[in-house]
């Protein structure tokens, strides 16, 4: 396996200003001559092997279908449609934003062993392969449901991690999150931001994510590349994460830089992920090359970023087996998150195994899943209104708003900090005599601030 190659011209920034240019690689053409399609593009991943017509009828919609949400869909074209469309339950899977958000949790062991590693560029090494890790689970081509303002989501008995995540703005939709354990505390403000292109959608990560690690105190700073998913109406949906992923040590300086390759003819360079990790003098000591599907691989390199000769290229990290056939492409991970089996005990009613919505799509019952989110809708509406009328402001329950307004490529965030309440209210019940609910399944889904709301 050879060395990556050095993209000093090739940042994302670069590609940004282009209007992710990078896809003209890929094997992409336009519907045209069909009235009422002229623009949509279509991107074959495998390139080449079917014209864009042929390829515009496969994927998940039938005819009707595909012409329904196309007339919906095309008077949104350039726009954020992160919350402002009702899409169909059909194209979602039975998981939250914050559900998906522990995801990134299934391989946390990378973040142990980076605390626990002494040399200081394998400890990037570790971490940055944790970051890159989730990505296999983020492929899937199902959208998660947004949540509804005040929904939470707890994770216990997963290496030790404590798990919660909670929404904490609506418009515009934000999450907050905070994992932690032995070895390291995991933060995230979230909010994405979406542009509409047609028959695909560029997801821009506007978020801070940071990581400390425990042992000595590191902090590393996160910045993710952005997401294409391709072929949203007409053709096979897939996605692509191309452009720069950075994770900088703000403790010492020390940075990795990975580029994610963008898929191109034929599928060449899909999944491919090369780059290095840098010391503070920008040199580069280690080479991390491999796929994100597959596995990752590191190996110490010269000044120049070439390969030490008779330096090992070791494995870092390596997918785990999935489930065969899977529905929704759920890993076992995933199938675990929606579990009650990683539900703490007395879980809050705000959380989100608990919609009704989600429960009965993931048993098969779509016109009642799409019901349940209509009526859900309905009463985050009827909230919002008697909670102005009151004159009253949300406040998260595990999260305070601050006054750190951080600059992301995409835009300024809002940063919301752990207020370290949620660990009081475990301790509590943990050490307390109180039984647990029979079957917390019972339980009746309940995020709102304000009791027996009106729906007139």
């Amino acid at each position: 396996m050879g060395s990556p190659k050095k993209n000093d011209n090739k940042g994302f920034f670069a590609a940004m200003s282009s209007g992710l240019s990078m896809f003209g690689n890929a094997m992409h053409r336009s519907v045209n001559g069909l009235l009422g399609y002229e623009g949509v593009e279509v991107i074959n991943p495998e390139g080449g092997k079917e014209d864009a017509e042929e390829e515009a009828q496969r994927g998940r919609w039938k005819q009707e279908e595909r012409d329904s949400y196309w007339k919906m869909m095309q008077k949104y074209i350039g726009s954020d449609i992160t919350s402002l469309v009702t899409l169909p339950v059909l194209i979602f899977e039975p998981m939250t934003m914050l559900q998906k958000m522990a995801e990134l949790m299934e391989y946390s062991y990378l973040l142990d062993q980076a605390d626990e590693c002494e040399d200081p560029y394998m400890r990037l090494v570790y971490a940055t392969s944790w970051a890159i890790s989730v990505y296999y689970a983020y492929q899937r081509t199902w959208k998660p449901f947004n949540p509804i303002l005040g929904e939470t989501y707890e994770m216990v008995n997963h290496g030790g991690i404590s798990f919660i995540a909670e929404q904490v703005s609506h418009h515009p939709p934000m999450s907050a999150g905070h994992a932690e354990n032995e070895h390291f505390t995991y933060d995230v403000t979230s909010k994405l931001k979406t542009k509409f292109l047609g028959n695909s959608v560029d997801v821009y990560p506007v978020g801070r994510t940071r990581v400390t690690l425990k042992r000595d105190g590191v902090v590393l700073d996160l910045v993710p590349p952005p997401t294409k998913v391709n072929n949203l109406i007409f053709g096979r949906t897939w996605i692509d994460s191309p452009g720069e992923m950075i994770m900088t040590n703000q403790t010492t300086g020390d940075k990795a830089v990975l580029y994610f390759q963008p898929c191109g003819w034929f599928g060449a360079g899909r999944y491919e992920v090369d780059g290095y990790i840098y010391n503070a003098a920008e040199e580069p000591k280690i080479l991390i090359t491999g796929k994100w599907n597959e596995s990752l691989s590191c190996q110490p390199c010269d000044l120049e970023g070439e390969p030490i000769p008779g330096a090992e290229l070791k494995e870092v990290w390596h997918v785990a087996a999935v489930p065969k056939n899977d529905k929704f492409q759920y890993t076992y991970f995933a199938h675990k998150i929606n579990s009650f089996d990683t539900a703490p005990k007395q879980l809050l009613a705000s959380d989100s195994r608990l919609r009704p919505d989600r429960f009965a799509l993931e048993h098969g019952d779509l016109s009642k899943a799409g019901s349940e989110k209509s009526s859900l809708e309905e009463r985050q509406r009827a909230e919002k209104k008697e909670r102005e009328a009151k004159g009253h402001q949300f406040a998260p329950r595990w999260f305070n708003l601050t006054n750190e307004v951080t600059p992301t490529p995409w835009g300024e965030l809002e940063v919301y900090q752990y207020n370290g309440k949620y660990a009081e209210h475990r301790s509590a019940i943990d050490n307390s005599d109180s039984i647990d609910v029979a079957d917390v399944r019972s339980t009746e889904f309940n995020p709102w601030q304000f009791g027996n709301l009106s729906l007139e």
